[in-house]
C-alpha cells in the first residue's frame, strides 16, 4: 500500500489543475446536493415534521375553573389513550390597548366584526406590529414540557411578575415594550415566541397570572396511535380523557384545523421545492460522474507507465481511486459545510413566507450524513468503471490509448464538416464532441438540465412577478386609511362615514377613494362565519384581478375566491344568501377572484344596505395622482383627522419575492455546476489532444483560432442543450405552476401564465450556449497559449 499511496500522492501533486477541478466540482456539487436534499426534506410534510419536533398538542382544551379542580385535570393525563399531557395552566383573557398607530389592521384583529384588507396580500411597513384586541394569556413556568414546546424566537421567557412573552405573528422582535392591561398591571414584553399548537397568544409566569383574573384552566393533550388522525377520533379521544370530570371542556381546539390552515399555504411551495431539489440532485450526480470518470480516462497513459514499472492491475486501480478520492473528500467536506450554511437562509425565507415561524426548519443530520457518505461513494463508483477497463489493458495498449482518442472516432464527422464552407476552426470545433461520445453525452445532459432549470425559473419568476403586482395592486391603490377603534384605545374619527370619505376626496393628491366595510356574516346552509368586504365608491379602480367571470357591476352581486367556491361546491352563476342579526339578502356569484382566501366574499354597498343599512366603512383605499408623495399624503390624513390611520400599501408581495429570489439563487447554483462540468470536459479534451493542437499550430493556426475551435465545440453542445432544455423547462412549468396554484387555492388568469413569448424563448435558446461558452472559456484560452515546443517536450 505504501507504493500505491506514494504514486497517488505524486499524481495529486503533479496534476494540480485536474486535482483542483475535481475538488471544485465535487465541492459545488456537494453544495447543490445538500441544498437539494434540504429542499426535498423540507417539502415533505413540513407541518407534521415541525409538529413532531415541538411535541405539539393534538387538543388544546379549556375548562371552567369553578367546575373542575386542578387535581382532577392532572388526573386526566393518566387516562387510557393519553400519550402525554401538559397543565393545568391558569388562563385569562386580557385586552391590550393600542400604544400608538396601528401597523396592521387586517383580519388578524380579534374581537371585532370589522376586518381589514390584509387578505389581498398587503403587508404593513417594516416595524413592530401593534398588539390589540382580546388575547388569551396562560400562566406557564417554562416553554418546554411533554406537550407544546414553545419556540422562543427573541428575548427570554417570562419568569417573574411584570413580564410577558407574546406570540409572534410576523416580524415582531421589540423586547422591552411596556403594555398596560386595563384594570390590571403593566407588563413588559421580555420575549417573542411561537407555538405551532396556537395554545396561547401570550405567556406569563404562574405568579403573575392571578393578577390577570384567570377564568379558565388549560390542558394540552397528545393522544396515542391513530386516535389523532381524524376529527372524529380526536373528539372521541378527548371525550375518553375527560369522561370522569364533573364538567365538559368550555372549548377545545384540534390541531387538524391548524394543520389544514398552515398546510394550504405550505403546500403551494412543495411542487417548487421538489422540482429544484430533484434537478439539483441529478445535475450534481451527472457532473461528478463526468468529471471523475473523465479524469481516469485521461490518465490511461499514466496507467500504462505504472504497469511498466511493475504495478499490478489492482494497484493501478487503487492509485486512481486514491487520486480522485483525495480532492473529492476535501470538496465533499467543505461543500457539505457550506451547503448547510447556504441552505439555512433559503429554507428560512421559504417557510417564513408560509406565515408561521415554526416551519422555519433547518437541515436534518441525516442530510449531512447521506452527503458525507454518499458523495465519496459516487466518486469511487465514477472512477471505478473506467479504472476497471484500464485494469484489463496491457501497458503498451494503455500508453497508446492514452495519447489521444482512438483513431476513427469522429473522423467521419470531421471530414464531412471539412467539406463545408464553414471557417476551419469552426468546422474542427463542431467535430470535437464526436471524439468522446460518452463524455459528450454526460456534458450535454448537464447542459440540458441547466437550461431546464433556467427555463423553469424564468416561467415561475414571470408568473410570480405578475401575481405580486396584481395582489399588491401596484399603481391602483397606494395607501389604505383605517378607522380608529375606540374600544382598543384608538381615537375615533371626528365625523361620520360619508363625511370622512368626502374629507379624503378633498385632500390634494387624491384621485379615487373606495370605502370598505369588513363584516362577518353567515351564509344560509352553512354553519361557519365568512368575511365579506363591501365596497362603496370607486371599486372598479381597485385593480382587483378576476380570473373567471367579471367584477362587480350592480347590487346583488358577489365575487368569490376559488378556495371559497371549492370548499362549498359553488361556481360562478350560483346564488348565496347573507344572514346577519336576523336579516337576509341574496346575491349572485358573478366572478372568481384570484386570491386563495377560503372564507371571503366581496360585494357592493347596495348588497350590504339590503340587510345592514346602518353599517359604516372601517377602511378607505386610496389611489393617488402620479408623483404624489405617499408619506406626505398620509401625514396630511393624520393631521386632518387623528382618528384615521393611513398605511402605505407596499409594492412587493412577500410570496412572489420569496419564490423569485429562491428560484434565482437555485438557478445560479445549478447553472454554475453545469458550467463546471463543461469546464472539465474542455480541460480533458484539450489535454488529450495536445498533439493535435501542436500540429495545428505548426500548420499556422493562430491562438485566436484555437480558442474559437475549442469554444465552438462546447457552444454546439450548448445550442443542442438549449433546444432540448427549453421544452423540458416548459413542461416542468406546466406541471409545477398548476400544482402550486391548486395547493394554494389560487386561480391565475391566462395573462399571468402566458409567459412563453418569442423574445423570451429566443433568449432562453441562448442559455445553453452561454453556459457552455462560459465553462469553455478558461481552458480554451489555456489551449490557445500552448506552444509547439511544450507539446513536443511533453511528447
Amino acid at each position: 500500500m505504501s507504493a500505491v499511496w506514494h504514486a497517488a500522492r505524486a499524481a495529486v501533486r503533479r496534476r494540480r489543475i485536474q486535482t483542483v477541478v475535481i475538488g471544485l466540482v465535487v465541492f459545488a456539487s456537494t453544495v447543490a446536493i445538500v441544498v437539494a436534499l434540504g429542499l426535498l426534506e423540507a417539502a415533505s410534510a413540513p407541518f407534521d415534521r415541525a409538529f413532531a419536533q415541538q411535541r405539539g398538542a393534538h387538543v388544546v382544551a379549556s375548562f371552567d375553573r369553578a367546575g373542575v379542580s386542578d387535581a382532577q385535570l392532572a388526573a386526566t393525563a393518566r387516562r387510557p389513550g393519553v400519550e402525554a399531557a401538559a397543565g393545568p395552566f391558569e388562563q385569562a383573557v386580557i385586552t391590550l390597548p393600542d400604544a400608538g398607530a396601528a401597523a396592521d389592521k387586517g383580519p388578524a384583529d380579534k374581537g371585532s366584526d370589522d376586518k381589514g384588507s390584509a387578505d389581498k396580500g398587503s403587508e404593513p411597513p417594516a416595524g413592530p406590529r401593534t398588539v390589540t384586541g382580546p388575547l388569551t394569556v396562560v400562566g406557564r413556568a417554562d416553554p418546554g414540557g411533554p406537550v407544546d414546546r414553545v419556540r422562543l424566537l427573541a428575548g427570554r421567557w417570562a419568569t417573574r411578575p411584570g413580564e410577558i412573552v407574546l406570540h409572534a405573528l410576523g416580524a415582531e422582535r421589540d423586547v422591552g415594550t411596556v403594555i398596560s392591561v386595563p384594570g390590571g398591571p403593566e407588563l413588559t414584553v421580555v420575549g417573542w415566541a411561537s407555538s405551532l399548537s396556537r395554545s396561547a397568544q401570550g405567556w406569563v409566569s404562574p405568579d403573575q397570572i392571578a393578577a390577570l383574573h384567570p377564568t379558565a384552566t388549560q390542558m394540552l393533550y397528545r393522544f396515542t396511535g391513530s386516535s389523532s388522525t381524524t376529527d372524529g377520533r380526536i373528539e372521541k379521544a378527548l371525550g375518553s380523557a375527560t369522561a370522569d370530570l364533573p364538567a365538559s371542556p368550555l372549548a377545545s381546539q384540534s390541531y387538524l384545523g391548524i394543520k389544514r390552515d398552515v398546510g394550504r399555504a405550505a403546500a403551494a411551495y412543495v411542487p417548487f421545492l421538489l422540482a429544484f431539489g430533484v434537478l439539483g440532485l441529478v445535475v450534481a450526480v451527472l457532473i461528478v460522474a463526468n468529471v471523475v470518470s473523465g479524469a481516469v480516462i485521461a490518465g490511461l497513459r499514466h496507467i500504462g507507465v505504472l504497469k511498466t514499472l511493475g504495478f499490478t492491475p489492482n494497484q493501478v486501480v487503487s492509485v486512481y481511486l486514491v487520486m480522485v478520492l483525495v480532492p473529492g473528500a476535501v470538496g465533499c467536506v467543505t461543500g457539505t459545510l457550506l451547503g448547510g450554511v447556504a441552505a439555512q437562509p433559503l429554507l428560512k425565507s421559504v417557510f417564513m413566507g408560509i406565515g408561521t415561524q415554526d416551519l422555519a426548519v433547518g437541515i436534518s443530520p441525516w442530510v449531512y450524513g447521506v452527503t458525507l457518505l454518499g458523495m465519496p461513494v459516487l466518486v469511487v463508483l465514477a472512477a471505478l468503471v473506467p479504472a476497471l477497463r484500464a485494469h484489463r489493458l496491457s501497458a503498451a495498449r494503455a500508453i497508446s490509448a492514452g495519447s489521444a482518442p482512438r483513431a476513427g472516432r469522429g473522423r467521419r464527422v470531421q471530414r464531412a464538416l471539412a467539406g463545408t464552407r464553414l471557417p476551419r476552426p469552426v468546422s474542427l470545433g463542431l467535430g470535437l464532441p464526436f471524439a468522446r461520445p460518452g463524455r459528450t453525452a454526460l456534458t450535454l445532459a448537464a447542459v440540458v438540465l441547466g437550461v431546464t432549470t433556467v427555463t423553469l425559473a424564468t416561467g415561475l419568476s414571470s408568473t410570480m412577478a405578475a401575481y405580486g403586482e396584481a395582489v399588491q395592486r401596484v399603481g391602483y391603490v397606494h395607501t389604505v386609511v383605517y378607522v380608529g377603534k375606540p374600544r382598543f384605545g384608538e381615537p375615533a374619527p371626528k365625523q361620520g362615514d360619508v363625511e370622512t370619505e368626502a374629507l379624503l376626496r378633498s385632500l390634494p393628491g387624491t384621485v379615487h377613494v373606495t370605502a370598505d366595510a369588513w363584516i362577518d356574516v353567515k351564509l344560509a346552509g352553512y354553519t361557519e362565519n365568512v368575511s365579506c368586504q363591501f365596497f362603496r365608491g370607486d371599486s372598479d379602480t381597485l385593480g382587483d384581478t378576476v380570473a373567471k367571470g367579471r367584477w362587480l357591476e350592480g347590487p346583488g352581486e358577489v365575487v368569490a375566491p376559488p378556495a371559497f367556491l371549492k370548499k362549498r361546491g359553488l361556481d360562478v352563476g350560483d346564488r348565496v344568501t347573507f344572514m346577519l342579526g336576523g336579516e337576509k339578502a341574496s346575491a349572485t356569484i358573478v366572478g372568481e377572484s384570484m386570491d386563495g382566501m377560503p372564507d371571503l366574499l366581496r360585494s357592493n354597498w347596495e348588497t350590504l344596505t339590503a340587510f345592514a343599512p346602518d353599517r359604516e366603512a372601517n377602511q378607505y383605499e386610496i389611489r393617488l395622482a402620479p408623483g404624489t408623495d405617499v408619506a406626505a399624503y398620509n401625514a396630511s390624513v393624520r393631521a386632518a383627522d387623528p382618528g384615521l390611520n393611513p398605511v402605505a400599501l407596499p409594492e412587493t408581495n412577500r410570496d412572489a419575492v420569496i419564490i423569485i429570489g429562491s428560484a434565482s439563487a437555485l438557478t445560479v447554483l445549478l447553472a454554475t455546476v453545469a458550467a463546471l462540468g463543461v469546464f472539465n470536459t474542455v480541460l480533458l479534451n484539450t489535454r488529450e489532444r495536445r498533439r493535435d493542437l501542436g500540429t495545428l499550430k505548426s500548420l499556422g493556426m493562430t491562438p485566436r483560432q484555437v480558442s474559437v475551435m475549442v469554444v465552438t465545440s462546447m457552444a454546439a453542445l450548448g445550442a443542442v442543450g438549449g433546444l432540448l432544455g427549453i421544452p423540458a423547462g416548459i413542461g416542468a412549468y406546466g406541471l409545477i405552476m398548476p400544482a402550486m396554484t391548486d395547493a394554494a387555492g389560487v386561480s391565475l388568469p391566462a395573462f399571468m401564465t402566458d409567459v412563453w413569448r418569442a423574445p423570451v424563448l429566443a433568449l432562453l435558446a441562448l442559455t445553453g450556449i452561454v453556459i457552455a461558452a462560459l465553462g469553455a472559456l478558461v481552458p480554451a484560452r489555456s489551449a490557445a497559449r500552448l506552444t509547439i515546443a511544450k507539446v513536443l517536450h511533453n511528447e
